[in-house]
C-alpha cells in the first residue's frame, strides 16, 4: 500500500511540475511574442523534420540492438523486431507515467519471447548506468569545447553566488558553501550507514549499488565492440536530430554542432525532469539557445517544435508497435496454440 501511495505521489509531483512549467512558459508570452514565434514557424521547412524522425527512429533501433546484446549473457536472444517494438512501447508508456516504460518494455518482450521479465531488470539498470555516463560525457564535451560560451555562462552564475554587491570575491560565502557541502556529505554518509534498515534509505543504496553493478556488468557481454558502437550511435542520433532541427528553422539554420551539444545536454535534463519532457524540455532548450544569440521567442518556438516532433513520433510509432506486435507474432502464436 505504501509503495502504491509513493508511486502516485511521484506521478502527481512530476505531472504538477510539467503543468507548472508549461503555464509559466506560456504565461510569459505576450501579443508581439506570439507574432515572433509564428514568424519563426512560418519560415520553417517542415520537410526537413522528416529526417529528424528517421534519425531518432534509427537511434531507438540502436537502443534495441544494444538491449539485445545485454540479454545475451543471460542466455536469451529475442528477435530484433520484437525488441524494437518493445522499446518504442516503452517510450510511449513513459509519456503517461515516469519510468513505467522500463518495466512495460520488459513485460511486453516477455509476452512474445521466451524471456522472463524479472530477468531483464538487470539489463535495464545497465542501460540506465551507461546512459548516465554518456550524458555526463556530453556535458563535459559541451563545456570544455565552449569555454567562451558555456564556461563563461557558468562562471557568471558562480560569481553571482560568491561575490559581494561591489563585485569582489566574498571568501566568507565560499567558506560557508564549501563547509556546507562537506557537512551535507558527512550527514548523508552517516544516514546511509546508521539508518540502512529504513526502507527509503535501503532503496537509495540499492539504486546506487545497481548503477555500479550495471556499469561493471558489461564485462560479461560477448560483443563489447558492438555494445559500445550502439551506445555511441544512440547519442550521435540524438545530436544529429537536433542539428537537423536547426536546419529546418530559418532563424536557427546557422547554428552548428556545438550548439547542438548544449541543447542535447540541457534538453536531456528536461526529458528526465518531467514525464516525456513536457514543459521542461522546451524551456531548457529555449534558455540554452539564448546563449547563442537566438531570441527568447525563437528559442521557445524551436524548443516546442522539437519536443512536438519527438512527442508525435513516440505516439505514432508507439501505438503502431502495439498494433504490429500481434500481427508479426501471429505465426508464433499459432504454433503454440
Amino acid at each position: 500500500m505504501k509503495k502504491k501511495v509513493f508511486q502516485w505521489l511521484q506521478y502527481a509531483f512530476f505531472l504538477a511540475l510539467a503543468i507548472f512549467l508549461v503555464w509559466w512558459s506560456v504565461g510569459k508570452i505576450k501579443g508581439h511574442d506570439w507574432e515572433e514565434m509564428k514568424g519563426a514557424l512560418r519560415t520553417t521547412d517542415y520537410w526537413l523534420l522528416v529526417p529528424v524522425v528517421l534519425i531518432l527512429l534509427a537511434s531507438h533501433y540502436s537502443r534495441a540492438l544494444r538491449w539485445k546484446i545485454l540479454m545475451q549473457p543471460l542466455g536469451y536472444s529475442p528477435s530484433t523486431l520484437n525488441t524494437y517494438f518493445s522499446v518504442l512501447i516503452g517510450y510511449l508508456a513513459n509519456l503517461a507515467v515516469p519510468r513505467l516504460g522500463e518495466v512495460l518494455k520488459c513485460t511486453v518482450l516477455a509476452r512474445y519471447e521466451k524471456v522472463p521479465a524479472n530477468k531483464l531488470v538487470g539489463t535495464i539498470v545497465a542501460e540506465r548506468a551507461f546512459d548516465l555516463i554518456c550524458l555526463l560525457i556530453v556535458f563535459a564535451v559541451s563545456i570544455f569545447s565552449q569555454i567562451d560560451i558555456i564556461g563563461k555562462f557558468a562562471m557568471d552564475k558562480i560569481k553571482k553566488i560568491v561575490s559581494t554587491e561591489t563585485g569582489d570575491i566574498d571568501w566568507l560565502k565560499i567558506a560557508v558553501v564549501v563547509g556546507g557541502l562537506l557537512i551535507v556529505l558527512l550527514v548523508v554518509r552517516f544516514i546511509m550507514h546508521k539508518f540502512a534498515h529504513i526502507h527509503v534509505i535501503g532503496k537509495i543504496k540499492e539504486f546506487m549499488r545497481g548503477i555500479w553493478q550495471g556499469l561493471i556488468s558489461v564485462r560479461y557481454v560477448k560483443n563489447k565492440g558492438w555494445f559500445f558502437f550502439h551506445t555511441i550511435m544512440i547519442w550521435v542520433g540524438y545530436l544529429l536530430s537536433i542539428q537537423m532541427g536547426f536546419y529546418a528553422m530559418q532563424a536557427t539554420s546557422g547554428l552548428g554542432i556545438k550548439a547542438s551539444l548544449s541543447v542535447l545536454s540541457l534538453g536531456s535534463i528536461g526529458m528526465i525532469a518531467t514525464q516525456g519532457g513536457i514543459g521542461a524540455y522546451p524551456f531548457l532548450v529555449q534558455e540554452t539557445m539564448m546563449l547563442y544569440g537566438i531570441t527568447e521567442n525563437v528559442g521557445r518556438a524551436f524548443g516546442w517544435l522539437l519536443w512536438l516532433v519527438q512527442f508525435f513520433l513516440v505516439i505514432v510509432f508507439g501505438f503502431l508497435s502495439i498494433g504490429l506486435l500481434p500481427i508479426v507474432n501471429r505465426k508464433k502464436s499459432l504454433q503454440h496454440a
